[in-house]
């Protein structure tokens, strides 16, 4: 498999030059908070001290799960192919706001087990009608989740833009990335797993109960590939690609919540530098995310107690990125606007 080397982005001099832009803007010193973290983040990222986001691309990835059949969602798995269709249709939480912020959103079928007629910001590249049950064998081969990693790649080269955010659709899919965390960050099962689209108590012990099983059988699969096989999914492992992609090419990459955070937690492990390139755009109520946030070393923007997914958490956060740039060019210093410092300078 090809995996591209993600350098390391660390560059003393121009951290330097951005804290001290940031700094001395006519303001106290850390008076807007975390946007100026933010700011100094894209700045470096972008290797600027003028950082601009250009031609954003919303990308969700959808893909069906074999497991679902054990009844690990509130949903079944028709509902998938179906969200799809209501992206596409302009109908989707995500459509709207999409809309709203101008970002193009391309919708991917890495695997979801329904074809659809071709239709403005579809993108087929379906492995298969939806994973295998992973609680009978590994979710995808070898070869599959190979294919699905190149897929994202390629669909990252062929957007514009230097700013990714990353999206997700596929009934089952909490269940891969509690899974994924578990075994990537080495964190007890029952910590990582939460209620997802909506289930009750006893579907949730369920599920519980079944992904306990999943991983029991799968104790074997710790290096990142081979656990990405074992758990799943196809539109998970086409993420993994998207992420490579965008951080070998310097793009922003924002992380919407716990599924697109499995995505950066398998490539963060292929490749430690790429969570560099990586803006957490809210913590969602999935008990999990919280977790894989701390293991990345990752601050959310937003805390919405959002539990959507589909990229609706990194669409709204995408204007705070847009203040941020703006803040770090446009914002006068103290010596341009003749203000006087706090010491009276």
């Amino acid at each position: 498999m090809n995996i591209p080397d993600i350098a390391d982005l660390h560059d003393a001099a121009l951290a330097t030059r951005l804290q001290h832009l940031i700094d001395n803007k006519t303001k106290p010193v850390g008076a807007l908070g975390q946007l100026e973290t933010l700011a100094v983040r894209l700045g470096t990222i972008l290797g600027s001290e003028t950082p601009m986001l250009q031609h954003p691309q919303l990308l969700v990835c959808a893909g069906d799960h074999g497991l679902a059949a054990r009844g690990v969602s509130a949903y079944p798995s028709d509902v998938t192919w179906q969200m799809v269709q209501n992206f596409l249709s302009g109908g989707a939480a995500v459509s709207v706001l999409a809309r709203q912020h101008a970002l193009a959103l391309t919708v991917v079928d890495c695997g979801v087990r329904h074809d659809f007629v071709p239709m403005p910001g579809l993108v087929v590249r379906k492995i298969a009608a939806g994973t295998a049950d992973a609680s009978t064998g590994p979710a995808m081969t070898s070869s599959q989740c190979a294919e699905a990693i190149a897929n994202g790649r390629d669909v990252v080269r062929m957007l514009p833009g230097n700013a990714l955010l990353l999206g997700e659709m596929g009934i089952g899919n909490t269940s891969a990335a509690s899974m994924l965390l578990s075994r990537l960050a080495g964190l007890p099962l029952g910590d990582c797993i939460g209620a997802g689209t909506g289930l009750d108590a006893a579907g949730l012990a369920r599920k519980r109960a079944v992904l306990a099983e999943v991983m029991a059988l799968h104790r074997d699969a710790v290096a990142p590939l081979d656990a990405l096989a074992a758990f799943g999914g196809f539109e998970v492992a086409t993420l993994v690609g998207a992420v490579l992609q965008a951080a070998e090419e310097r793009r922003v990459i924002v992380v919407d919540g716990f599924i697109t955070g499995a995505a950066v937690l398998v490539a963060q492990a292929l490749q430690p530098h790429v969570v560099q390139r990586c803006v957490a755009a809210h913590m969602s109520a999935e008990p999990g995310h919280a977790l894989l946030l701390d293991h990345l070393g990752l601050q959310p923007l937003l805390r919405l107690g959002l539990r959507l997914g589909e990229g609706s958490g990194a669409a709204l956060a995408w204007p705070l990125l847009q203040s941020a740039c703006c803040i770090l060019r446009e914002m006068a210093s103290f010596e341009a606007a003749g203000v006087s410092r706090q010491d009276g300078a």
